[in-house]
């Protein structure tokens, strides 16, 4: 455990061997971490900043899979993530720790698929262009202490006119115990093109907190569409605070699929900014809290051009004294004439120890555009309960299913691999 100071940081840029305006990034995003205080909203953040262990490396990156690390290649094949890459993915990254261990890339003709540490030195000019572009390191404590410590993460660039029929896929695992990661992602989709991007998360469960702060930029092009699915299970010692943003050109589509089941606390709100003429965004996430959960999850709609469309379903579900809370905003701006916005929060709590709250907020700047806002919450129907059971279910099968109902929607726009993998986490 190193004391995380202005020492600790120049030695971290040297070891990665980083150019000069990166260790300066670094510092400066520093010291505004040290100025910054948490946000004033959501739930309580206890952290201890000198109990975090800020960089663990266990090996270099290889793109062959017999030279991983032997432990660390038994915790992704337990994970399954391996046999998903040869299956049906078109390329993969695996962090393990600190940094990318392992990462394969099945794409060629111009279709850029790296480490973001790797896409540093390799691609200088286009990672400087997107890098800190649309997620400032000053906008928040987490962000600025990503910008300082910041290591792993895909960089992935999408040639104009390129469709992928293939998915990529990044893994991020936490197995030390007080480790912060703090992984840096960037996607780039050019005009007319289109990808779908796979995220997993989970981490071993120690008696002492751990942290992941990352940050996830990405720009969707022109007639181009991005769609990012993430199914987050982090153990219960973990403060998950991310920080994702998308922006959108002229006809452009980008869908955030969301899924929170894990993690101590989670705030965590992707956002849309829908810059050009016609472009859409969409978030359907589900928040599951169990017993000493708070997940703090939703998304931000921000409509600039004409005729955009923004979209955002979530699915609350408590139970056992967690609590999940909706929090999102969605605003039409004057500009962004003939715009329509839908937004609709459902609640499910199970038991009389668990809470759920909705904090929407909804701003119309002009007056030809529309927002539309819908809200259920509902606790388990013993009468729904009572009838399956009637017809031979035991009531944990009966409650399982209910929930599975609730879920369908959600379910339906996750890949088939993370619908099977999501039912499991539910059950357990």
């Amino acid at each position: 455990m190193k004391k995380l100071d202005e020492e600790f940081i120049i030695n971290l840029s040297k070891e990665k061997n980083e150019p000069e305006w990166m260790c300066d990034f670094r510092l400066q995003s520093f010291r505004k971490f040290l100025e910054l205080d948490n946000p004033d909203f959501g739930p309580e953040i206890n952290i201890d900043f000198d109990k975090i262990l800020y960089y663990k490396k266990t090996q270099d990156k290889v793109d062959d899979w017999e030279k991983v690390d032997i432990n660390v290649k038994k915790t992704f094949c337990d994970l399954g993530v391996i046999k998903a890459e040869q299956d049906y993915l078109g390329g993969v990254t695996n962090q393990y720790e600190s940094e990318v261990v392992y990462h394969k890339n099945k794409f060629g003709d111009g279709v850029i698929f790296l480490s973001t540490d790797e896409a540093l030195q390799k691609y200088p000019e286009l990672f400087k262009k997107y890098f800190n572009a649309l997620v400032k390191y000053d906008e928040n404590k987490y962000t600025a202490l990503n910008g300082a410590v910041w290591s792993g993460g895909s960089f992935i660039y999408i040639p104009p006119k390129t469709k992928l029929d293939r998915p990529l896929q990044s893994y991020f695992r936490i197995d030390t115990a007080a480790l912060g990661q703090f992984e840096r992602t960037i996607i780039i989709v050019d005009d007319d093109s289109s990808l779908e991007y796979i995220e997993g998360c989970t981490a071993l469960t120690h008696l002492v907190n751990s942290l992941h702060a990352g940050v996830v930029e990405i720009f969707v092009g022109k007639n181009a569409t991005m769609r990012y699915s993430t199914i987050q299970n982090w153990s219960k010692d973990v403060y998950n605070l991310v920080t994702k943003r998308a922006i959108v050109a002229e006809n452009g589509q980008m869908s955030w699929v969301d899924g929170n089941v894990g993690s101590k606390l989670t705030m965590k709100y992707p956002s849309c900014i829908l810059q050009g003429d016609n472009s859409k965004g969409s978030s359907i996430s589900i928040a599951y809290a169990k017993s000493y959960q708070v997940l703090d999850a939703g998304a931000k709609m921000v409509h600039l051009g004409k005729n955009t469309k923004s979209s955002i379903i979530s699915k609350s579900i408590a139970e056992s004294g967690g609590e999940s809370n909706y929090r999102g905003t969605t605003r039409i701006t004057e500009n962004a004439t003939n715009s329509e916005a839908f937004i609709k929060c459902d609640t499910l709590i199970l038991d009389d120890k668990s809470i759920s709250n909705t904090y929407p907020k909804n701003i119309l700047e002009n007056s030809n555009s529309l927002i539309e806002h819908e809200a259920t919450v509902s606790k388990l129907s013993a009468e729904k309960l009572f009838y399956l059971m009637s017809k031979g279910l035991d009531e944990e099968k009966a409650k399982e299913l209910l929930i599975m109902g609730f879920i369908n929607d959600f379910k339906k726009e996750l890949p088939l691999e993370y619908a099977v993998e999501l039912n499991r986490l539910l059950k357990y």
